[in-house]
């Protein structure tokens, strides 16, 4: 989802660079991008390296934070570690990259939009990823926020909530079930998975200038699926 995200981005005029913790990945993900796409590693786990990584980036106009991760295991069954494992992605490593880009924005005067990917999971919940459902409906409470702190300073921050995306993660999860695979389709109006790229473009208008009375907002992308439901 972060490639097809960076992509519509690149295509909409934005000098991009993608993040994360496998360089061979991203390197590749670049080169599919084009357009200049550049890359920077880092493991938004680790905080200490946070601030060095932002300041090696330079000026950010557009950040979307897209990291994440999964969780599936009973709540019963669940560990505090398995709890920090999902949050140190989604919320803590969001919110202290968010810290590092927005001082800078406020320091240099520039304004730009923030972003924060959010889950259809926020919205219905669903067994079995207490932690990851938890970790999103955060995610939520982190654009209310901040969009209030920082808009009259010229700093939009909005959220984008998937759905059933046709992703690997997807496809994974519903290998060999069909009973499930016809579940899902059953609870999406429109009747089909959404692709990577209407998560991607939908970021792309919330960054964009057609977009600028859009604040503090969480805009699901899911085919109705939460509505559905």
């Amino acid at each position: 989802m972060g490639r097809a995200i960076a992509s519509c981005l690149a295509q909409s005029g934005a000098n991009v660079a993608i993040a994360g913790r496998r360089e061979n990945v991203l390197k590749a993900a670049a080169e599919e991008i084009g357009h200049g796409c550049e890359i920077a590693p880092c493991d938004l786990t680790q905080m200490d390296a946070i601030a060095a990584f932002e300041a090696d980036l330079g000026p950010v106009d557009i950040l979307v934070n897209n990291a994440g991760n999964t969780l599936k295991k009973p709540f019963e069954d669940q560990t505090m570690a398995d709890f920090d494992q999902v949050f140190d992605v989604h919320v803590r490593g969001a919110l202290e990259l968010s810290r590092h880009v927005i001082r800078r924005m406020l320091a240099e005067e520039r304004g730009g939009t923030v972003q924060f990917l959010s889950s259809m999971t926020a919205y219905i919940g669903q067994p079995m990823v207490s932690g990851y459902t938890i970790s999103k409906t955060a995610i939520n409470g982190v654009v209310r926020g901040l969009s209030a702190e920082f808009a009259a300073r010229g700093i939009r921050v909005n959220g984008v909530a998937p759905g059933w995306i046709d992703t690997d993660i997807y496809r994974n999860a519903t290998k060999g079930d069909p009973a499930r695979q016809q579940k899902i389709m059953s609870r999406i109006p429109m009747g089909h998975l959404g692709q990577p790229e209407d998560i991607g473009w939908c970021c792309a208008f919330l960054a964009s200038p057609a977009a600028r009375y859009i604040n503090g907002q969480v805009v699901l992308v899911d085919g109705g699926g939460a509505t559905g439901f």
